[in-house]
């Protein structure tokens, strides 16, 4: 006799998952997480002002914003940094000691969650191309997570893309500041690339297509290529060549890394600000 197996990633989650906060990144997660079987009416969403998207799954079985509240198994909170303290009353009826906390804020520390709301911390950093499955995440795991609850957050952050797991909760910031905010960083390189090709005289919706899917495509060719970055580059250069001449200013003394660098420093920064 065969036994059947099931692909639900999400076959182990049998009690209540709850989601607060559905803006961008959370409703993100939850598309990801119902299209990779995750059951609606497992799902609990707390968002004060949902949009029509997050509404509109309420008619397919999620829960949203109920006024009556029980431990859950997993609390997922994607609430803004800002605002967690005020929203955090609202959360701990949800939690008890058994109940995974898997939160995606920047800045929030372990402790700061324990405090809280309690429960068995997972602190991670996903960013936008979760939308598209293409996400990264880092994770954190407080010293009371189990590692039943560590593969149940595998299969949260794994629907919307790729995870690593660090033991050090202090390198969260500089995360946060590489791949969180990451994607802005590319988005205004293709922003910058459109506007100096409209100073070089290109018509600007000539200038914008070429910079999107050049750097949308450079992107993707460096995701399936297993050449590292660097030789990737050095192969479109010929010596003498115009990306040569191009390259020796982007990667001269006031050029891309010292820029980044002091981005990316100042990203960390803020990060651990945010933390107080």
């Amino acid at each position: 006799m065969v036994t059947a197996v099931s692909n639900n990633p999400f076959q182990h989650l049998t009690g209540t998952l709850v989601l607060a906060g559905a803006g961008k990144m959370g409703g993100a997660m939850l598309t990801g997480w119902l299209a990779g079987g995750l059951d609606p009416a497992r799902v609990v969403v707390i968002e004060p002002m949902p949009s029509a998207e997050i509404t509109a799954l309420a008619a397919n079985g999620i829960r949203l914003n109920p006024s009556d509240a029980a431990p859950a198994e997993v609390v997922v909170v994607a609430v803004k940094p800002q605002m967690f303290r005020a929203a955090g009353p609202a959360l701990k009826p949800w939690v008890s000691e058994s109940t995974l906390v898997l939160s995606i804020m920047a800045g929030t520390p372990i402790m700061a969650l324990q405090e809280v709301v309690g429960g068995a911390v997972a602190r991670a950093m996903p960013n936008t191309p979760a939308a598209i499955g293409r996400g990264i995440t880092v994770a954190v795991p407080a010293g009371n997570v189990s590692a039943a609850q560590r593969a149940l957050t595998d299969a949260l952050l794994l629907a919307t893309g790729a995870v690593e797991w660090v033991d050090d909760e202090a390198l969260m910031d500089a995360v946060t500041a590489v791949s969180g905010s990451g994607p802005a960083y590319v988005f205004l390189l293709a922003e910058e690339l459109a506007r100096a090709g409209v100073a070089a005289g290109l018509p600007e919706a000539l200038a914008t297509r070429l910079a999107r899917d050049t750097v949308s495509g450079a992107g993707e060719l460096l995701h399936r290529s297993e050449l590292s970055s660097a030789t990737l580059r050095q192969n479109v250069t010929s010596p003498g060549g115009t990306t040569a001449a191009a390259l020796a200013v982007l990667m001269g003394a006031d050029g891309f890394q010292p820029l980044l660098e002091r981005a990316v420093a100042a990203a960390t920064a803020r990060s651990k600000e945010l933390a107080k």
